[in-house]
């Protein structure tokens, strides 16, 4: 087999491979959702279909897939049917430029397990994640419901503030690294654990922490979906497997941005000790993802006015005393 063939072939399969792993952990991220908040809580939480309730993913998947599909009296159906599809679209895009795992022999060739290592990953991964709120907005505007609309309304308010953090938080990173590339900022902390960025620039991580929050619509900084106030926000008129792809969408969103914190500041996949990089890269992911889990049982929901006073009056002010500091360190 030619490079050139070779190559097409991995592209295809790593792309398969891919929708297939985060799709399924996607499923998985809901039943150990389920089962922390369900400790912390004093409960149970899935336990009758399957072994310590696992096979009840399976079960929410039928339930959801074989729901009817309706379409409010009122709602624009062509948009209506299209957010959905924006949504989980610009969630499973947003992978194609995170290095999943450290690179591999495979039948004689080298196999790097990401879609495509461009030279402005980052901006990609910001770019394509961001669009999920248009899928929320878009939907929250055709499903001609007070609700849906209010938390559309919202998307654009959280869009507008928190992408500014987003970005900005990860300036002074490329600025020490000089490249855009996940792959060459993960090269960087190689060397140890006292090479992560984390202890370079905690600020900007604890920044890009909060920025995640927002994107992924979680508790304590959704506004999006905010069950107390609006029910279920954007997604209120959605049923079946529309609201199935919002679901996916989120918990895809919630694995990107666990991986992406781990690569830019937790060294990423490269070994520490005697563990290899693939399970630390693991072991990263994980811890970060449970976080999005504890943060959503041990705190309530800020207003939207103390949200946008956290990002402006905030967050705004470290991001560029950050970038300002970082700027005269290297100078």
């Amino acid at each position: 087999m030619s490079d050139s063939e070779f190559y097409l072939v991995a592209t295809v399969l790593k792309a398969l491979v891919i929708l297939a792993v985060i799709a399924a952990l996607s499923g998985l991220a809901t039943y150990a959702e389920r089962k922390v908040l369900a400790y912390m809580q004093r409960r149970v939480g899935p336990s009758m279909v399957g072994p310590a309730g696992l096979l009840q993913v399976g079960a929410d998947m039928i339930k959801l897939f074989s729901k009817e599909d309706a379409i409010p009296a009122g709602a624009n159906a062509a948009m209506f049917k299209l957010a959905p599809i924006i949504s989980v679209t610009a969630a499973f895009t947003a992978l194609a430029a995170v290095p999943l795992l450290p690179e591999f022999t495979a039948f004689g060739h080298t196999v790097r397990p990401i879609l495509s290592d461009i030279n402005v990953g980052i901006l990609f991964l910001l770019g394509a994640s961001s669009s999920c709120i248009y899928g929320l907005l878009i939907g929250g505007l055709a499903s001609y419901n007070k609700w849906s609309l209010i938390g559309s309304l919202r998307s654009v308010l959280q869009l507008i503030s928190f992408e500014v953090i987003n970005t900005l938080s990860l300036i002074p990173v490329v600025m020490i690294v000089g490249s855009l590339s996940l792959i060459d900022i993960v090269s960087a902390q190689s060397g140890g654990i006292d090479k992560w960025f984390i202890w370079r620039e905690p600020i900007c991580f604890a920044l890009f922490l909060i920025a995640a929050f927002v994107e992924c619509n979680r508790t304590p900084l959704c506004l999006t979906e905010n069950e107390t106030e609006i029910v279920a926000g954007c997604s209120t008129a959605y049923s079946g497997m529309r609201w199935g792809m919002f679901f996916i969408a989120e918990y895809a969103n919630i694995i990107t941005y666990s991986v992406v914190i781990s690569l830019i500041f937790l060294g990423g996949f490269n070994p520490f000790w005697f563990i290899p990089g693939g399970v630390m890269i693991l072991l990263k992911s994980s811890s970060i993802f449970f976080l999005f889990l504890w943060a959503r049982a041990a705190w309530p929901h800020l207003r939207p006015d103390q949200l946008m006073w956290l990002c402006w009056k905030v967050c705004m002010p470290l991001a560029l005393a950050c970038i300002v500091i970082t700027a005269l360190a290297i100078i």
